[in-house]
This record gives C-alpha cells, structure tokens and sequence, in this order.
C-alpha cells in the first residue's frame, strides 16, 4: 500500500496545531519497528521522548513512570529491558536516554 501523496488539506482547518516551544520529536523511522513492541514498550518510549531533552535523556524512577502511564512498576522494569535490548534506549538509574535509530541492515 502506497502513502497518500496528494498535499493534505486539514480536516479541521480551524484547529491546525502549531509547533510550540516546548515540542518534542520522535524519529519516524520508528513506525516502521512499532510492530516489533508491546504496548507496554510503546507507552515507555513515548513517554521518554516526550520527557527527553536535547540530547535525549531525561530522569524517572520506575514508580513515577508506572504511575504515569498506569502501569505495575514489574511492566516498566521489563519493558526497560526490552527497549535496552533493541538499542532504542540507554539506562543508568535513573537516567534514560533515548538512542538514535541505526538503519536497518540490507
């Protein structure tokens, strides 16, 4: 299946978001990986890359994160695990840092 390619006209012209001071970015390179997570590592990694600074690091304990994002301090842990594992995020506690993404290898 082909992207829509045609310029895209907002559904809502009235209500086009503009970038504000504080915005955050995630790679969209990512999207192409997402299918490969669960939703717990989704949700962490979100909330990391909206947390992130400019150099992609940011400091949360496991309980603040599972508040956060409603979920048990154990899902947080293992989801951490995983993302360190897939090289999408470094960890020393309690600063994670989110990694760039390397091109997939032909």
């Amino acid at each position: 299946m082909q992207p829509f390619s045609r310029p895209s006209e907002p559904v809502d012209p009235m209500r086009v978001r503009t970038l504000p001071p504080h915005f955050a970015w995630i790679d969209h390179r990512l999207r192409q990986r997402l299918h490969q997570l669960s939703l717990e590592e989704m949700a962490v990694l979100l909330f990391l890359h909206l947390a992130a600074d400019r150099t992609g690091c940011s400091f949360w304990a496991d309980s603040t994160l599972a508040k956060k994002l409603g979920l048990w301090e154990g899902d947080i842990i293992q989801a951490r695990y995983r993302l360190l594992s897939r090289g999408l995020i470094a960890y020393r506690y309690p600063l994670y840092q989110i990694l760039p993404l390397e091109e997939p290898q032909p």
